[in-house]
């Protein structure tokens, strides 16, 4: 609320300015200006409800005194903790919104391949093309962000699977079929893809999730429950292509035959072996250099 109070005393000098004055602790300002001539004295109260009394007495020296600073002052830190909680909110949307592309994209990429538009990207996460462009203003960096995450959610799957599960063959095939999940078939045609492979955080995650699948292996094969004339390239390539299907075809019911599928693999990895495998066992330099 603000008051106004002004007085004008009778006399024909016109008075000097004195500056402002602040009273301590309440925030209001007492301000002396120059006296105007004027017939008579006004005192007028503003309390916001529009009323006004005036009373005449002679020349004026107005003194004013203003209050509301205090009172603006706890609005505006009130409102700072509410100014960061409205700012919060839309970093959750932005970040939400990222994690919608990438799933996006994730999914497309194993259904169609990394050459998908990104128009079907944004259409299947439902954000405008706007939003995808700001997170991600090429589709190297729309790829590197989805290998970045599927290698890192494959891993963290791994380490789960060595968690919770005491026998080693059971480990790896708890794995196999959580990575299935986690659309690690989409790894494989982004690595062929246009982008920088050699990242250094694409690097630690690789070497983090192929320590984590060398570890499955070695374990099973010492417990005696996996086939020895097998590699740590086989599982990954074998997982990579029983979990995507054929580029350009859209299979949307991939997903009823693909576990299916994995445990007929991993029937056939289980000791004793039933057949003699041809060739040699795919190892992760392998990998590297094809």
């Amino acid at each position: 609320m603000r008051v106004a109070v002004e007085t004008v005393a009778q006399g024909a000098a016109q008075a000097a300015v004195t500056g402002n004055t602040a009273q301590p602790g309440t925030g209001s300002v007492t301000r002396t200006e120059p006296a105007r001539s004027a017939r008579g004295s006004v005192t007028r109260t503003d309390t916001g409800t529009g009323r006004v009394t005036r009373t005449d007495t002679g020349t004026e020296s107005v003194t004013r005194t203003r209050t509301g600073r205090v009172a603006e002052a706890a609005a505006g830190n009130s409102a700072a903790p509410a100014a960061s909680c409205r700012t919060a909110r839309p970093r959750a949307d932005a970040l939400r919104n990222r994690e919608r592309i990438v799933s996006a994209a994730r999914e497309l990429f194993v259904e169609f391949g990394p050459d998908v538009a990104l128009d079907d990207v944004a259409r299947r996460a439902g954000v405008g093309n706007a939003t995808l462009y700001r997170n991600f203003p090429d589709r190297a960096a729309l790829t590197h962000e989805v290998v970045l995450a599927v290698t890192s959610r494959t891993t963290l799957r791994a380490e789960e699977a060595v968690a919770a599960e005491s026998d080693p063959f059971a480990a790896l095939s708890r794995f196999v079929h959580a990575a299935a999940d986690e659309r690690i078939g989409a790894l494989c045609p982004m690595i062929s893809g246009v982008f920088d492979k050699d990242h250094p955080d694409l690097l630690a995650e690789r070497d983090r999730l192929e320590e984590a699948v060398a570890g499955l292996v070695s374990r099973a094969q010492s417990a005696g429950r996996l086939r020895t004339d097998i590699a740590v390239g086989d599982v990954l390539v074998a997982l990579s292509q029983l979990t995507r299907p054929l580029p350009g075809i859209a299979c949307q019911g991939i997903d009823r035959f693909t576990h299916r599928h994995l445990q007929l693999f991993l029937d056939g990895l289980e000791t004793p072996a039933r057949s003699e495998l041809p060739g040699s066992a795919a190892t992760l330099e392998d990998l590297r250099r094809s």
